[in-house]
């Protein structure tokens, strides 16, 4: 847990952060977001003392942040910035190790850590273990930087922008990989963020701040549906219920009941998979995605090399892991009214137009009238 009660930093007469006050429950994952200059980096830096607050208290854990030296509470805090920061002299192994040699693991120890990190960023230990940073790309980098905060396994992260620097194709996987990662460690995280529909699709909590005050701290449903002034209104953005499709998994939303049929052992398929239904997917005998069978063409008499249509799942189908968001964007740029969904290759479910439709449409009816009312332009007390 990580509380903050009235924080506050000043230079001079400037304030920088002015009373800002919120809680992260343990093992969720709070985004501070905002304009720049807001005051975002500045909290999270408080939260290690690379700044030193000028009033109000911090706690990590119960512990007062200021009742430890500095490097004693970092090595207990992961940090992950926008620039990775990783030692260009150090291997890959080296960088990873860095804190816990500092906390004096053992060698026997440190050296499976390593490994068991390298596989849980998604790079193979083999490969990359033995890799200086010169010879890693941006979105290779970044996820060391992630393993080397999680090295000591601390309850607490803190990334600044971690993904800002990244293309958009790799930002997006990375976003992913972290979702991931956080489902299975649960840490108590603390993330800053620039960009909206990265703060909603990976956090519990946001805190949205604008020149140093808080505005609103809530989840991302309610920073939709309820923005508590006109500030939060229009910073979240008209487009609210799409943006609400990146909150909903492709894997909570999607049909399993769906017509399969099967190629067989000589070459045909299984004709009797069709029913009443135009179209069904075609899978081989292990249950991997190849194509898509039109039952018309084949009760008119057609080749069942007319009937089908080949795909390459890699191209034409979506992950259970990834977002409604996604998945749409994935199918307004095949022209798919419908899209298999696939695990490795093999056919799980199906998302329709109809059944993302009926998610955007399910939200609070107030996220339709907003845009009617009028809202408080005030900052909260």
């Amino acid at each position: 847990m990580i509380r903050l009660d009235n924080v506050v930093k000043r230079y001079g007469d400037t304030t920088a952060v002015d009373g800002v006050s919120f809680e992260v429950p343990t093992g969720e994952v709070c985004v501070l977001i905002g304009p720049s200059g807001c005051g975002k980096t500045t909290t999270l830096r408080m939260i290690n003392r690379l700044i030193e607050p000028s009033g109000g208290t911090i706690e990590v854990d119960g512990r007062d942040i200021m009742s430890a030296r500095p490097e004693e509470l970092r090595r207990h805090i992961g940090y992950v910035i926008q620039s990775v920061g990783l030692f260009p002299h150090l291997t890959v192994a080296d960088n990873i190790a860095t804190v816990p040699r500092l906390l004096g693991w053992k060698d026997e120890r440190i050296k499976p850590r390593i490994g068991e990190l390298l596989e849980l960023v998604g790079l193979d230990p083999d490969e990359y273990a033995g890799k200086y940073p010169r010879q890693l790309s941006g979105g290779e980098a970044q996820r060391i930087g992630v393993a080397r905060a999680l090295a000591a396994d601390p309850p607490v992260l803190l990334m600044d922008e971690p993904f800002g620097a990244v293309d958009p194709l790799n930002r997006g996987h990375l976003q992913g990989e972290f979702a991931r990662i956080q489902r299975e460690l649960k840490k108590t995280v603390i993330f800053v963020t620039h960009d909206v529909d990265e703060a909603i699709r990976l956090a519990d909590r946001i805190a949205l701040m604008r020149d140093g005050r808080l505005q609103q701290y809530d989840t991302p449903e309610a920073l939709l549906d309820h923005p508590a002034n006109k500030f939060v209104h229009d910073f979240m953005g008209a487009d609210r219920a799409l943006k609400r499709l990146g909150r909903v998994l492709v894997g909570d939303a999607m049909r399993t009941d769906i017509e399969v049929a099967r190629i067989l052992d000589a070459g045909d398929i299984d004709r009797d998979a069709c029913g009443d239904a135009r179209f069904v997917y075609l899978v081989d005998g292990n249950g991997l995605l190849r194509g898509w069978v039109d039952c018309h063409d084949l009760d008119e008499g057609r080749s069942i090399d007319d009937a089908v249509t080949e795909i390459d799942w890699r191209e034409a189908s979506v992950a259970p892991d990834i977002s409604l968001k996604d998945a749409l964007s994935t199918m307004i740029g095949l022209g798919f009214r419908s899209i298999p969904v696939t695990e490795s290759g093999t056919l799980v479910g199906s998302i329709t137009l109809s059944s993302i439709e009926a998610t955007m449409t399910s939200s609070d009816s107030h996220i339709t009238q907003l845009s009617g009312e009028t809202l408080s332009s005030e900052e909260p007390s």
